[in-house]
């Protein structure tokens, strides 16, 4: 089977750390209320630092730990809800800033589970164009863009950060996915981008809309529908990335989770029959980061040890759309 290797991997978080006591001053709640419920106690949020400029510093990074220079990636995926622009895409801006002239430069909006489609997209990318070396995929986002700190029920869920890898094709190696979407639950999670308007406009016409009202561009959730679909969801994508591979899931050595949210992970781990101790957490430190999360959270279990080289890795992620997917690999 042709699989993929991560030659290098870079995380940027902002340094303005923003913790539950602060919160609490904004908004009613409190550090017990937030912690024993979601499992996070701070999250990074920007100081003004664009959703670009944290992946181009996440890509650096990766591209040093890799050892090779932006002229030779081949492609750049950038995963992101919060894009600084309707158009160029962020990959576009990423190319330019780092000088990776040669490369193809592809934005992917795949909400929380965008690490793992991207990823996907560079294996087959890597596998079908033979003159493509090296993919780079970044995920960045600034979800404080479009948090509204007026919730309590969903301000206290998100950060801001960014993470990047460089991935290679590899012949005879463990790979397999499990991807997909169900978009009849869109409408559970979303932020509003901008409306029609223009001149012409007779204001006559009508239809149906299947997305909820907002008066403006913050994301709206509904928690119990999220976390019945999360449950549900996370371990079967596991499963079935597995049994594609052709192994059993208590082969996996670390699973990367999408960091949403500690309950989340503590019963798909229980559905999957696995401890606790196999899935990488730092929700606590990070938040919810959307599409950065798993990226971000894979670069610090290598860096801390707690992934190796030779280990049986599974990412597995769900999100708005609503989307999910897995992916096993060898690290």
């Amino acid at each position: 089977m042709y699989g993929i290797k991560i030659l290098g991997m870079g995380i940027y978080a902002p340094a303005n750390i923003v913790d539950n006591n602060a919160l609490s001053k904004i908004v009613d709640t409190n550090d017990e209320w937030i912690s024993t419920r979601t499992g996070i106690r701070r999250r990074h949020v920007s100081d003004g630092e664009p959703t670009w400029y944290m992946g181009a510093e996440a890509a650096r990074k990766a591209l040093d730990s890799a050892g090779i220079s932006a002229s030779e990636v081949g492609l750049i995926l950038d995963t992101s809800v919060t894009a600084d622009f309707h158009t160029p895409s962020m990959a576009c801006v990423i190319q330019g800033v780092l000088g990776a002239d040669g490369a193809m430069a592809i934005d992917v909006n795949a909400a929380c589970a965008g690490f793992v489609y991207a990823v996907d997209m560079a294996k087959r990318y890597l596998e079908t164009d033979k003159e493509l070396k090296y993919v780079l995929v970044i995920a960045n986002e600034t979800l404080s863009k479009i948090t509204d700190y007026t919730d309590r029920s969903t301000c206290v869920l998100f950060g801001d950060g960014a993470a990047a890898a460089v991935i290679t094709g590899e012949e005879n190696a463990l790979y397999a996915s499990y991807i997909g979407a169900d978009g009849t639950g869109a409408k559970y999670l979303c932020s509003r981008g901008i409306p029609v308007e223009n001149p012409f406009m007779s204001g006559n016409f009508s239809f149906d809309d299947p997305m909820p009202q907002s008066d403006g561009h913050f994301l709206m959730q509904d928690g119990k529908e999220v976390y019945k679909f999360a449950t549900k969801t996370l371990p079967k994508a596991a499963e079935k990335a597995c049994e594609k591979a052709g192994i059993a899931v208590a082969d996996i050595d670390i699973f990367v989770p999408h960091q949403a949210n500690y309950r989340i992970i503590e019963t798909a781990a229980k559905n999957l029959g696995i401890p606790m101790e196999r899935f990488y957490l730092n929700l606590d430190e990070y938040g919810n980061t959307s599409s950065a999360s798993i990226p971000i959270a894979l670069t610090e279990a290598a860096q801390k040890g707690a992934l190796k080289r030779g280990d049986k890795v599974c990412l597995v992620g769900f999100g708005a759309g609503l989307t999910y997917g897995a992916a096993v690999f060898e690290y």
